[in-house]
Parts: structure tokens; sequence; C-alpha cells
């Protein structure tokens, strides 16, 4: 495993790259997460199968390019502004964090990859695979949503929390990590919660990474300004898998119907008890519908070439 930073598309991107000759998996990650979010058990059975894994750090996330000198915005004024329909400013859009994916497969000069992605890491690779067709061999979209504007939203606690003003770092990094910790257990997946003291860790060493909850709110911003990705689904022609929790809180699982439903050949898979987290139990299930998936891919894509 090498770890990395590449210019592209006009930013500095964090990467981790387990190397090797065999097909590329690039996994894309959500809202406010790092690479290092990603399950071990996940990356390691992707290795293991021939797979060469790459992983990033988003625009605004981890160690890649922050963009701190973009205007900030009031997050009540442009949600009120989502809800009724009308255009929001933003720094970016999700489309430039597709961008910032492919620019980073460019800088490593891989000309194709099968695209994985978590929530918004799901929203990007559906834009990857919609605009850049030739450059995307398959596409698995987790626990993710089409975007569209009729579909259920977070439980109130969820949004509630969601929309929360983080403590400062000054607050000391217990406050950091209980306010983190919150939002997790609102969210976890009601089947398989996580011991307290593993999911405290796993907050405590993001946080001593990274932490920028201003770069997490730009990045819900480009979720809610992305209003035209429901109508691009349709243009997707490589294979593709829709994984949803049954029990998820933030995106409801209506939200991972809908995205398999736009994209032409989909194929769906609901994981009941699994909530918008990946417990150990969760990220083998997970790896047991992946990889089956890879593995027929590229016969069914050359087929319909």
């Amino acid at each position: 495993m090498t770890s990395g930073t590449a210019h592209a598309n006009g930013i500095d991107i964090a990467f981790e790259d387990s190397g090797g000759t065999g097909p590329v998996v690039l996994l894309v990650m959500g809202l406010g997460m790092q690479l290092i979010a990603w399950p071990a058990s996940l990356v390691d059975a992707l290795t293991s199968a021939g797979y060469r894994v790459l992983r990033h750090d988003n625009r605004d996330a981890g160690l890649s390019t922050h963009l701190h000198d973009a205007a900030r915005s009031n997050l009540m004024w442009q949600a009120l502004r989502m809800r009724m329909g009308l255009a929001l400013d933003v720094p970016y859009g999700l489309q430039d964090m597709a961008g910032d994916a492919l620019g980073l497969l460019d800088a490593l000069g891989i000309a194709q990859a099968h695209v994985l992605g978590v929530s918004m890491g799901g929203m990007i690779v559906q834009r990857m695979a919609a605009t850049a067709p030739d450059r995307v061999l398959s596409l698995t979209s987790v626990m993710s949503s089409s975007g569209a504007r009729h579909l259920p939203g977070p439980r109130t606690e969820v949004a509630a929390a969601m929309l929360r003003r983080p403590p400062r770092r000054s607050a000391g990094e217990d406050a950091l990590v209980d306010h983190s910790v919150g939002l997790l257990r609102l969210i976890q997946s009601p089947a398989w919660p996580l011991d307290d003291a593993v999911l405290r860790e796993q907050v405590r060493t993001a946080l001593r990474r990274n932490y920028d909850p201003a770069g997490t709110q730009r990045q819900l911003l480009a979720i809610w300004a992305d209003s035209e990705r429901p109508a691009l689904l349709s243009r997707i022609v490589c294979p593709a898998l829709v994984l949803h929790g049954e029990a998820d809180p933030l995106l409801p699982v209506e939200c991972g119907r809908d995205t398999a439903r736009r994209i032409p050949g989909a194929r769906f898979v609901g994981v009941p008890g699994m909530g918008h987290d990946w417990p150990p139990a969760v990220a083998a299930q997970l790896a047991g519908h992946v990889l089956p998936f890879l593995q027929d891919a590229e016969p069914r894509r050359q087929s319909a070439a």
C-alpha cells in the first residue's frame, strides 16, 4: 500500500493505492468522511481477489485541498432555498468532485476503473458513470440516492443533528468526539450497533487526521445543489449495482430503490438491519455482493459494446 498526493483538477488529492496490475477499483467516500473510513475487511477482500484498490480524500476532507477561502453560507437559509426549489449559490458541485476523481485517475495513468461510492460518494460515482462513460467499467452505489426531490428525507432527529453547529476545536477533543459519536449513533445499523469504545476510537483517529466542519458544510451544499442528477442517470451504460440498508435513517431505502430504477439494467439489493454505516457484519455482506458483481461486470460490458 502506498500513500501519496496528486495534483489533479486544480487541487491536491491525497490517496492510497494498493498497487498491482489488476483492474482498478476506485473507492469514493461520503460526506465529511476520509479515506481511512473504508473498512479494512472490504479493502482486503478486493485486493485478495486481485483488484488494485485506490482510495482518496475528497476535496474539503482529510489531507486533500480544503477551500478555506470560499465564501461562507448560511446553512439554514440554503436549506430553505433548497426546499423551495430555488438555485443555490455554492463554491462547487458534485460534478467538480467527479472531476477530481477522474483527474486522480489521469494523474496515475489509469484509463478505466470500477467505481464504488458510499452516500455522497455514491452520488459522485453516479456522475462519473453518466458523464464519462468511457472511463467507468462498472458502478456500485451504496447507501446513496438519485437526488430526486420527491424522495423521503432523513428522520427528524437525524436532520436536526446534521444541522446542529459543531463545537469549535477549542472546545477540546472530547467535546468533538462526543458531537460526532452522537450523530453516528443516530444513523448506525440497528441490527449491529458498534461498541462505544470502538466507535469513539474511530472518531478520535479521524479527528486527529483532519477536522474541518466548514469543509463538510461545503460538501453538503454541493449535494443540495445537485438537482440535475436524477435526469442524468438514464445515460449510464455500464453494469450497475445499488446496495442500500433497509433501516437507513439518513437516506431511506426508497432513495436506493429510486436510484436503481433510473439506471438502465441496474440491480438493487436491500440489506435488512443495515443503517447508514458499515459495522463488520455489514462490511462482510457488502463484500459478498460486490465481488461477484465486479467479476461479472467486465464480460457483460464487453458483450454490450
